[in-house]
């Protein structure tokens, strides 16, 4: 299980910053007060069963995602589902209201809405449900190397 600790040490390989905050950010509007910005800008990172595959989807805080457009950009079948709180904790490593798209396991494939591209930075959380990181799109696909695609409805 990836800590707060351990996202720090891996984004500063990437020169990146984890900001900490008193006040929690566990919900994307959470997270925009403590920040100081936009619903929309927060990048939130939400877990998904599809079939059997874990898949982290991160798009903008203001959005939801379609089951339809991220099977289809996976070229996954089987029902699209909201894992349990225990299930978050075993796929990710990470609480619920804490998931972050950095040091997953190998086995969660990680696809990054289209969407974050309205910014030109985004704040994804760090491990905890205190935390962000001020980061680019490009930025979030190289380090997760997560796939980009459009899948939520606008």
């Amino acid at each position: 299980m990836a800590s707060i600790q351990d996202v720090k040490e891996y984004l500063k390989g990437f020169g990146i910053e984890v900001w900490e905050f008193s006040r929690p950010t566990s919900t994307a509007e959470e997270a925009a007060q403590a920040v100081g910005c936009s619903v929309a800008e927060i990048a939130k990172t939400v877990l998904f069963i599809v079939g059997d595959v874990p898949v982290a989807v991160v798009t903008c805080g203001d959005l939801k995602v379609k089951g339809a457009l991220l099977k289809k950009a996976l070229n996954l079948k089987g029902k699209v589902r909201f894992p349990g709180r225990d299930e978050v904790r075993r796929f990710t490593g990470y609480e619920p209201g804490g998931v972050c798209p950095f040091l997953l396991p190998d086995e969660v494939k990680i696809v990054i809405d289209s969407s974050l591209r309205r910014f030109p930075r985004v704040y994804a959380a760090a491990g905890n449900d205190r935390s962000a990181v001020p980061i680019t799109v490009e930025e979030l696909i190289k380090i997760t190397d997560g796939i980009e695609a459009s899948v939520c409805e606008s």
